[in-house]
């Protein structure tokens, strides 16, 4: 397995890379979070699937996007989590002695009209495990 980054900055890089990256042949992307990934999710899963290409993100809403899986921190829990920090800093605690908290809650959502496109049959085992599926 090889590891190619690819850092983008708009649309047309986006574009570019992607289908770049796809002529190579046998390729899955992991999407990273980034601002700029975000504001193109529609695009990246778009491209993904036109290229026929797996891919990993790290949040849901690439999922109702057309993404195929993600997996990542359960956005509303930490939301959820983060409102008892407020609470404790209304209260009179300094924010600097508040310990740093990593995610408790993660979830793994699959996207089975995205499978279907790409040709690929997701194993009984991983749908079963799996928080949402979007049919």
């Amino acid at each position: 397995m090889e590891l190619s980054p690819v850092d983008t900055r708009d649309a047309p890089e986006i574009e570019r890379a992607v289908t770049v990256f796809a002529r190579s042949g046998n390729s899955g992307l992991i999407v990273t979070p980034s601002p700029v990934a975000s504001r193109h999710r529609e695009l990246i899963t778009a491209l993904a699937v036109r290229h026929k290409l797996p891919a990993v993100y790290a949040f849901r809403f690439y999922v109702a996007a057309g993404g195929l899986i993600s997996y990542g921190p359960d956005t509303i829990d930490q939301y959820r989590r983060a409102a008892a920090y407020v609470d404790r800093i209304l209260k009179g605690e300094k924010p600097a002695d508040l310990p740093v908290q990593a995610p408790t809650k993660y979830e793994l959502v699959i996207n089975l009209k995205t499978a279907k496109a790409l040709g690929l049959t997701i194993p009984p085992t991983l749908l079963a495990r799996a928080d949402e599926v979007i049919e």
